[in-house]
């Protein structure tokens, strides 16, 4: 199946093949609809007007289950629509987040990163760490605003198209491999804001929002 999520994450609606139907679970091709991978939340939307309730990765297929029994057969051509406001917070978060990460990475390379989510009003990275992750938070804001002022070119590409492996990358930041949907320019992850939360002993997680 083509993934057109990852060559056009800014397609919003399409027009696919159904290659299989069992009961209410339904594998389509091109798909732009996203399923949860990488701590990034699935997509929302609708196939033939009809609600998606489940995306799940299995193998080299993504399966889509659906609120109610299909209308249509293996074969037909089907509309595909995305919630596209819930992707674009979906991926500004994420992109938002990838920064981050790299930068207290930069910073502190014997990091450990022990967990991460992507939902569509925050991210969130967990580190294995003594203290206050807090302190670093001036430091880390003070360079994404200066990576989201260049407004830096995102490219997104295969690493391994066999097996669907692919990385993004800036040029003079860094190369980071990754499977999300992600921005065009650094620009467009705008204003953000970290919050502390202390989720345990030696663990310390870092809430991302967006400002505006």
């Amino acid at each position: 199946m083509e993934r057109a999520f990852w060559n056009t994450p800014y397609l919003s609606s399409l027009d696919a093949r159904v290659l299989s139907i069992e009961g209410r679970d339904v594998v389509i091709s091109p798909t732009i609809f996203f399923a949860e991978s990488g701590g990034q939340e699935s997509d929302q939307g609708r196939i033939n007007r009809i609600d998606v309730s489940q995306a799940t990765v299995a193998d080299d297929r993504i399966i889509y289950r659906l609120a109610e029994e299909p209308d249509f057969a293996v074969g037909d051509l089907v509309s595909v629509e995305i919630d596209w406001p819930r992707r674009y917070a979906l991926m500004r978060l994420h992109f938002a987040a990838e920064i981050v990460l790299e930068l207290f990475y930069k910073k502190f390379p014997a990091l450990e990163k022990i967990g991460a989510h992507i939902s569509q009003s925050k991210a969130r990275i967990d580190f294995a760490l003594m203290g206050n992750i807090s302190q670093y938070f001036p430091e880390i804001l003070q360079d994404v605003e200066q990576l989201v002022a260049a407004d830096l070119p995102i490219e997104s590409r295969f690493t391994d198209a066999e097996r669907l492996r692919r990385c993004w990358y800036i040029e003079g930041f860094s190369e980071v491999p990754c499977g999300g949907t992600h921005l065009r320019t650094t620009g467009e992850v705008g204003r953000i804001r970290l919050k502390r939360n202390n989720i345990g002993a030696h663990k310390e997680r870092v809430e991302i929002y967006l400002v505006d």
